[in-house]
């Protein structure tokens, strides 16, 4: 397999990796010109795009950092749903690679980005044909497919720029931008909305303008998303933080530390937030699916109706919004609640396994590096059998929890998306904790011969 392949990725765009450690400005400085690239892209709009366009997938959208009715309309929902694919096909070992040799990671990386080529072209199609994008003029449907397709495309190498030269990940970094524009907005807009005149849309402004004016307003629309999101920022901070540490010293190798007592500390978040953009992607592949076989006459996964599923799968895996929901439709809810967890807690294992975090794999770094746990014998054997007891556990319940506060400030109406929030946080979060290690590197030249970088 890897010969047929490997021949197609070596005429593959690709973007330049730096034969250097990229110094902390010039990171920052291509970090910061990637999202100036972004926001200008997303405000350029698809020629030819019906002005009665719906957005399908207005509740995903700030998860899959993409503007609807823009170039960037797929956002990073190609990148996504080919991880899903390649992760379920390495997990289930149906494609047989062990991504701790370079050679079999290098190959994943191609597949994946070749295969986000195919699912942007895949995506546009089936969302300009099935009416999701709607051409303004028939004769616009090709025009459509090709911009979205170059959007996609650009959005793939943008990512591979700020994986190469940045911080963090574009995916990521796309995400928070999104959200936190989403936010933003959301919060302070001046401008008032069509069904209330005169009052600004922003949450925050309107609930001023109304006290201010002598008016009541509505808890549950004007204050209830803005403490919903106050609640999500604190949990996930807070999440973030949780850490087991297994004590570790230095068994020998560098004679400056041998000896010296640290500890290794294990997230409680183990998986990231990862989890929960990939089962958000997956459950905007169903909704993508049940409009296409709507639109070939066998709605097996639900009617779709004005961009919404009103029966059948593709409604009962749709995100619930409002507190309403859990007396209109408990059963909805619940089953919606136990696919997202289950699904967050599944892919948490998947990602464990595919980014080389397992205990199998930490403990062989470990070993490398000379380190042993006090009182054991320092051998690959031990650290696994020690990681064993704390890895598959806390990535199961760090899936679960990620899973569980995403569903549970999806139903508050959070500000900016629960889901987004939650994202949101947890990128920023580790974003700061890389830039202040770079910082700390670049300061410190000694310490980072020390530590082998």
């Amino acid at each position: 397999m890897k010969e047929k392949f490997e021949p197609l990725f070596s005429v593959l765009p690709q973007v330049k990796s730096p034969g250097y450690r990229v110094p902390f400005r010039e990171k920052l400085k291509w970090t910061g010109i990637i999202l100036v690239l972004y926001f200008f892209l997303a405000q350029i709009p698809l020629y030819g795009l019906s002005a009665n366009a719906v957005d399908q997938f207005a509740q995903l959208r700030a998860v899959l950092a993409g503007n609807f009715g823009s170039i960037l309309t797929l956002g990073i929902g190609p990148i996504v749903s080919a991880s899903i694919i390649l992760q379920l096909l390495v997990g289930g070992k149906i494609l047989k690679l062990d991504l701790s040799r370079h050679e079999d990671k290098a190959f994943f990386q191609g597949l994946q980005k070749l295969l986000a080529m195919v699912f942007t072209f895949f995506e546009a199609l089936i969302f300009v044909l099935t009416g999701s994008l709607a051409p303004s003029a028939p004769q616009f449907a090709w025009i459509l497919i090709l911009q979205l397709t170059i959007g996609g495309i650009l959005i793939i190498f943008l990512d591979e720029v700020v994986s190469k030269w940045g911080f963090g990940s574009g995916v990521g970094l796309f995400i928070a931008a999104g959200v936190s524009q989403e936010i933003i907005v959301g919060a302070f807009n001046p401008l008032s909305a069509p069904t209330q005149p005169g009052v600004p849309a922003g949450r925050i402004t309107g609930f001023l303008y109304l006290l201010f004016t002598g008016q009541s307003p509505d808890f549950q629309y004007y204050v209830l998303p803005v403490l919903a999101l106050i609640g999500v920022f604190l949990v996930v901070v807070y999440a973030e933080s949780m850490r087991v540490e297994i004590p570790i010293s230095m068994g020998g190798g560098k004679r400056l530390s041998r000896g010296a007592v640290g500890k290794y500390p294990l997230r409680f978040i183990y998986a990231s937030n990862m989890p929960v953009i990939l089962t958000s992607a997956l459950l905007l592949n169903v909704q993508l699916m049940a409009t296409v076989f709507q639109k070939l006459g066998y709605p097996i996964l639900g009617t779709v109706s004005n961009g919404q599923a009103v029966d059948g799968l593709a409604y009962l895996l749709t995100a619930p919004r409002s507190i309403d929901a859990l007396i209109l439709d408990p059963f909805k809810v619940i089953f919606y609640a136990v696919v997202f967890i289950g699904l967050c807690v599944l892919f948490a294992w998947l990602w464990v396994e595919i980014s080389n975090i397992g205990p199998r794999h930490v403990a062989n770094q470990l070993y490398q590096m000379g380190m042993q746990i006090p009182g054991f014998r320092s051998s690959r054997s031990q650290f696994e059998k020690i990681l064993k007891r704390y890895i598959p556990t806390i990535t199961i319940l760090g899936g679960a929890f990620v899973g569980l506060l995403a569903f549970v400030a999806d139903l508050t109406g959070s500000l900016g998306g629960g889901t987004g929030v939650l994202l949101t946080v947890g990128i920023v979060y580790r974003l700061y904790e890389e830039i202040a290690q770079e910082q700390l590197m670049d300061m410190h030249p000694i310490l980072r011969s020390f530590l082998g970088d």
